[in-house]
């Protein structure tokens, strides 16, 4: 079976910059296949919204984190690609789905070390390579790293490294998968006004400040500013974009 419209799959596209990438992929005349881990009025809402741009959607439940589930995970998105979609491929990964962890290195402990690890790194390579099989020739895949790869900031050296893992993890994508024309790239956000990490950034307007004062373009980042420069990556006019970490920060501490 072969669908004419190309596909999107986002993890964690219910809320915050996933469901700013959903809905700006579906901008761009894509349909979306969108997961969420707890909020499911949420999720279906943001199938609603892209429905109404005149786009197809679904959504579907995933803990990124639980490793032996992708299997099972991958026959439902199948039978949802055959059922809803009337095709068996997806065109663009985008691995959004995340979690906030911040403590000061002497502090970490291996509980969340591990949990960091399962849902920033090994949950994004194992889910990776179980879409593989149902990844259309020429698609792509867009990994969500941080500006914390860059940039050092006390009690995030746990959540960095996985994110650092990341990218290099992408990087090997690329050049692992060119031959099938599979683009692998990463983008990394700066600081930005969501929910995640508990929403601390959103509701501290002291840190706000602070983080406007060391962005080059003055302000504090909201989802807004980060879901078109995924959306891109899911386009033609990206085919040229290949193993390449974008920082999307404003020019954050530059």
């Amino acid at each position: 079976m072969e669908n004419r419209n190309k596909i999107a799959f986002v993890t964690g596209g219910s809320r915050g910059l996933g469901k700013d990438m959903a809905l700006k992929i579906a901008g761009k005349g894509l349909d979306v296949i969108l997961t969420y881990h707890s909020k499911v009025d949420e999720a279906k809402s943001v199938v609603e919204e892209i429905k109404a741009m005149g786009r197809r959607a679904a959504t579907l439940h995933l803990d990124t984190s639980d490793i032996k589930s992708f299997s099972s995970f991958t026959s439902a998105l199948k039978n949802t690609l055959n059922e809803e979609f009337k095709g068996d491929g997806i065109d663009y990964i985008v691995n959004n789905a995340g979690v906030g962890g911040y403590s000061p290195f002497p502090e970490v402990t291996e509980e969340m070390f591990d949990s960091l690890l399962n849902i920033h790194y090994k949950g994004v390579y194992f889910l990776t390579q179980n879409l593989l099989p149902i990844l259309n020739d020429g698609g792509g895949i867009v990994n969500v790293s941080s500006g914390l790869t860059r940039m050092s900031v006390v009690g995030s050296s746990a959540y960095a490294s996985m994110k650092g893992a990341v990218e290099v993890f992408t990087r090997y994508l690329a050049k692992e998968l060119g031959p099938r024309g599979i683009k692998a790239n990463s983008i990394a956000p700066g600081a930005v006004m969501t929910d995640f990490g508990g929403g601390h950034l959103r509701e501290d307007e002291g840190l706000q400040k602070f983080v406007a004062g060391a962005t080059a373009l003055g302000r504090t980042a909201v989802a807004d500013d980060i879901g078109g420069v995924v959306a891109f990556l899911c386009t033609d006019d990206a085919g040229w974009v290949n193993g390449q970490r974008i920082e999307v920060s404003g020019g954050m501490l530059i």
